[in-house]
């Protein structure tokens, strides 16, 4: 019998779940979503490639499931980040300035690589609308701003951001990459 590592058995699963999860993120973050295996995984978490299969079917299904945990994680982030702030134009700051400081780790890393993989068309799906729900608070905040066609404007912010972060990955220095792209959005939308 396999030796339970919490006062229950309900927590020593999503204990595991969690390592796996994590050591899934670490793949795609250092290597890309091939690298996603029940056997990769298994083997990063510690744990048997038999054992992975009692929390995912599939290499497919490890994938989802990171998507699910990540960008929930991520959106909130930016979320309480912009309920911080006063105006909206602060809010588009703060947007700003949290997706340039959440750039660099390791959940942004492992999404980004699912931004450029093949995904199944479910899992594409579910990222995509996990994406607007990321930006739904952005156009909120360009909306109150008075931006004209605000969804396009988000979408345009977006770009600069992704551009930001890979200049970031580069080396650039962080207070100058966040100071050109603030003032990059702020001439854009009039701020």
């Amino acid at each position: 019998m396999p030796r339970i590592d919490a006062p229950t058995v309900a927590e020593h699963h999503a204990q595991r779940r969690a390592a796996l999860l994590a050591a899934a993120e670490e793949l795609l973050a250092e290597q890309g979503v091939e690298a996603v295996t029940p056997a990769a995984v298994g083997a990063r978490a510690g744990l048997a490639r038999s054992s992975v299969y009692q929390y995912f079917s599939s290499s497919p299904a490890i994938v989802a499931a990171v998507v699910e945990d990540a960008f929930p994680r991520a959106n909130e982030q930016l979320r309480s980040a912009m309920a911080d702030a006063v105006t909206p134009g602060e809010q588009v700051d703060a947007y700003v300035r949290t997706a340039l400081a959440l750039a660099g780790d390791r959940t942004h890393r492992s999404l980004r690589a699912l931004s450029s993989a093949d995904l199944p068309d479910e899992c594409q799906r579910r990222m995509d609308e996990l994406h607007r729900a990321q930006t739904a608070p952005l156009v909120e905040a360009l909306e109150e701003m008075g931006t004209r066609d605000a969804a396009l404007t988000a979408l345009l912010v977006t770009g600069i951001v992704r551009a930001a972060a890979q200049a970031l990955a580069e080396g650039a220095p962080s207070a100058r990459v966040t100071r050109r792209t603030l003032a990059l959005i702020h001439e854009g939308i009039g701020a």
